[in-house]
């Protein structure tokens, strides 16, 4: 948990806090989200990307959408990578732009596994911890498609992505990223790799809960060594709802638990935890957060459907040190000033989530009705990417 305990009459939220190494002026975080503006052959960030995140840096702490940590972990179209010195240099503009402004930002890596498509590996399968089919999605160039029966990762292929990791997390680095945050929630390759329904492996990953777990702790230990622990998070939706392979059954919630105390030796900067959908009939959020903080014992940032009084009373409750939001932050560069002033909050465009340029990026202006630096006057075409949702 978190060392601070300011005074009482400021609105939790806009408290200050230490996550690890981590000094954040509030507890609002920017949370990952995929926004598809990489439209380039090496899915390199760009200029667009710098401003985006630089108008927000009046976050405590800004998380950069998922990137890719190789070529077989890509998993949409139009996602920025960190895998290349290209995407590197890239990401060491956004880096330099968000610390110019006063912020703090951390790389998010990841690797979808089985719920990538042969249409984004070259017409090579996919692969996954097991042969079995996730019955996800995947966005590929030609649109949505059906996930299919990936091929199972040899000893040598869990090795080597681990390397992946690595690099990445060392390619982080060198961008200047403050910190590292490993995506392991969702239907991605970690959550894969910690499913017993999608992990039917005999060997040092799979076989039991324990073992299952195993990847993502030599995940953990990789960057680490790269980072120092104290910079390193992990995302987890032990919530996750998703088709017939990933349900937030008794099972399920209690191998998170176990998960939890484990990663609770790991010295991590913070634990990044999913609450549970709203309406889906399993714990509501405080519930939830009081089951997480019983079995982790550093810091949470807290996602998944927060308001502004909502987010306040989980943390003057003590169930999270940190609270993070997604949509909010696309239509609203200047959140914490916001919620600082009690503004309302805008609503963002649907339609330029998951693609275009400028429009539904950029445009948003602050709460004043000015244009948040480094705005262009005139919005440029927007391309619809075929990954909206």
């Amino acid at each position: 948990m978190s060392d601070q305990t300011p005074a009482p009459a400021t609105q939790p939220l806009l408290r200050p806090v230490r996550l690890g190494a981590l000094e954040l002026p509030n507890r609002v975080v920017m949370a990952p989200m995929t926004r598809a503006r990489a439209d380039n052959e090496g899915l390199v960030p760009t200029s667009l990307h710098a401003t985006y995140y630089a108008q927000r840096a009046g976050a405590g702490l800004i998380v950069s959408e998922g990137t890719w940590v190789s070529t077989d972990a890509i998993g949409f179209i139009h996602v920025p990578g960190i895998y290349s010195d290209a995407q590197t240099a890239g990401w060491a503009e956004v880096t330099e732009a968000v610390h110019s402004a006063g912020g703090r930002i951390v790389s998010q890596i990841g690797h979808v596994g089985a719920v990538s498509h042969p249409d984004l590996q070259g017409g090579r399968l996919p692969a996954g911890p097991s042969a079995i089919n996730p019955q996800e999605m995947s966005f590929t160039p030609d649109g949505p498609k059906d996930s299919v029966t990936p091929r199972a990762l040899s000893g040598a292929e869990i090795a080597a992505t681990i390397g992946t990791y690595r690099r990445a997390a060392a390619n982080a680095l060198r961008a200047g990223f403050d910190g590292l945050e490993i995506h392991a929630q969702a239907s991605h390759l970690v959550a894969q790799f910690l499913n017993p329904r999608l992990n039917r492996r005999t060997d040092a990953y799979g076989g039991s809960s324990e073992k299952r777990a195993q990847f993502l702790l030599d995940v953990v230990d990789a960057v680490s060594d790269v980072w120092g622990g104290d910079r390193v998070a992990v995302k987890l939706s032990p919530y996750w709802n998703s088709g017939p392979a990933f349900t937030a059954d008794a099972e399920a919630l209690a191998d998170y638990d176990q998960l939890l105390k484990k990663l609770g030796d790991s010295g991590l900067a913070y634990l990044h935890l999913l609450g549970p959908e709203p309406g889906t009939g399993t714990d509501d959020t405080f519930t939830a957060f009081t089951r997480y903080r019983a079995h982790y014992s550093g810091s949470v940032v807290a996602n998944l459907g927060f308001t502004q009084a909502s987010a306040n009373e989980l943390l003057e409750r003590g169930l999270a040190d940190a609270v993070s939001f997604g949509a909010p932050f696309i239509a609203n560069p200047d959140l914490v000033e916001r919620f600082t002033h009690r503004h309302p909050l805008a609503t963002g465009d649907r339609d330029t989530y998951y693609g275009g340029g400028v429009e539904g990026y950029t445009d948003y202006p602050a709460v004043t009705g000015s244009r948040s630096p480094g705005v262009p006057s005139a919005a440029s075409p927007v391309k619809r990417s075929p990954t909206s949702r």
